[in-house]
């Protein structure tokens, strides 16, 4: 079990409002709240604009709940963790019972109220997701496996499939593809940023790829996912979920990525030392706005095939 339970900033706290909100990790929330949305506006089905709204703001709540039980676990290793030591619950200014509770009741409030509000499969599909995150990847493949964000991935990928069966009340190939767009990224994504973290890593003891196997095994994973990244979000223009608009996206993002993964393949310890890792913070920027422009684009192909079927109706 995480030492969070016995850290001693449970004994009191003196948190603000935004420090309870950043338990919910709004940076990560913003990325599942457009992944949902885009699922659910993309899905062949009428909803209500209102029961829409409450749908995403369910699937956010659920996001955050799972953000706030992670820093409860995790409260030990983001202790010795650059990136992470200001956190609200290593920090101090929020005791882990504080992080566990808000995460519990959240998780049980978003969970039940996008049932009601949707249909249970949203929410059944949301209810995983949650325990996906939380037991399968916290607290038991982040200290285990280098293989943690692989697997692990899978959490922050269901979020267009909640969005998608919340409109529709179920699964398609092309929630399948939203998701598989996300669960393949998630891997270059984050070892890219590992490369340059990699301290952190061993200070906390985290299985990551760099610490297990290297960087220079690393680079080679980031160039292997991204080319089976880039062959999925290409396939994905020639299916009903993509179009030309997509595909044009596709194309340039990809040979930019591709682009951008052959170059940290191709260096030493020594380049990357000697520039700052460069190229693999550029590659680390670039991937964040690979995802949100991809999915973009699926929602510009959604609203351009709307378009068209009102137009036909007149």
């Amino acid at each position: 079990m995480s030492d969070a339970s016995l850290n001693p900033t449970d004994l009191e706290s003196d948190a603000q409002f935004g420090d309870y909100f950043a338990l919910l990790k709004p940076r990560v929330m913003t990325l599942v709240v457009f992944t949902a949305l885009v699922g659910l506006l993309a899905a062949p089905a009428e909803i209500h604009p209102f029961v829409a709204f409450c749908a995403i703001l369910f699937i956010a709540v659920g996001g955050g709940a799972s953000g706030a039980l992670n820093m409860w676990w995790d409260a030990d290793i983001d202790a010795v963790m650059r990136r992470t030591a200001k956190r609200p619950v290593p920090s101090g200014r929020v005791t882990g019972q504080e992080a566990l509770s808000i995460g519990l009741a959240l998780s049980g409030f978003s969970v039940v109220f996008l049932g009601l509000a949707t249909n249970w499969v949203a929410a059944g599909l949301l209810a995983f997701t949650i325990f996906f995150y939380v037991v399968i990847y916290t607290m038991w493949l982040k200290r285990w496996t280098p293989q943690n964000i692989v697997i692990g991935g899978a959490a922050g990928a269901f979020p267009p499939m909640i969005g998608w069966a919340a409109a529709t009340g179920g699964i398609s190939v092309e929630s399948l593809l939203m998701f598989s767009l996300t669960f393949l990224w998630t891997p270059p994504h984050f070892w890219a940023l590992a490369l340059f973290m990699r301290k952190d890593y061993d200070n906390a003891g985290v299985p990551m790829l760099t610490v297990t196997h290297g960087r220079p095994a690393t680079r080679r994973h980031v160039l292997i996912y991204t080319v089976l990244l880039a062959a999925l979000a290409l396939a994905t223009g020639f299916t009903s979920a993509g179009g030309p608009l997509y595909l044009s996206v596709a194309i340039v993002l990809n040979v930019m990525f591709l682009k951008g993964a052959w170059e940290i393949w191709q260096r030493d310890e020594h380049m990357a030392e000697t520039d700052n890792y460069a190229v693999e913070k550029s590659f680390f920027k670039l991937s964040l706005l690979y995802l949100f422009l991809h999915f973009g684009a699926l929602l510009a192909e959604a609203a351009v095939d709307r378009a068209g079927i009102l137009w036909a109706g007149f």
